[in-house]
């Protein structure tokens, strides 16, 4: 329990609408899609990202991912 709120009712919060798992799983696909668009362009020639920035976008995905998959697991067990 969070501050006396169970996993359920922090995960379920509806945040806009609807509930904040789902805006931790949307997030985590943009910051997938993002990292990958780092690197693509960096692979044409095109550096207006620096590389350097492929690598803490892949550190932050990986963060979040683990974050979004243990709450959605955490919910069913």
């Amino acid at each position: 329990m969070i501050l006396g709120l169970s996993l359920q009712a922090v995960a379920f919060a509806p945040i806009l609408g609807r509930p904040l798992i789902m805006w931790g799983g949307l997030s985590t696909l943009v910051l997938l899609l993002l990292t990958g668009t780092v690197a693509g362009l960096n692979r044409k020639g095109i550096h207006t990202v620096p590389m350097i920035w492929h690598f803490r976008l892949a550190y932050l995905t990986i963060l979040l991912v683990l974050v979004h998959g243990i709450i959605g697991m955490l919910l069913y067990f």
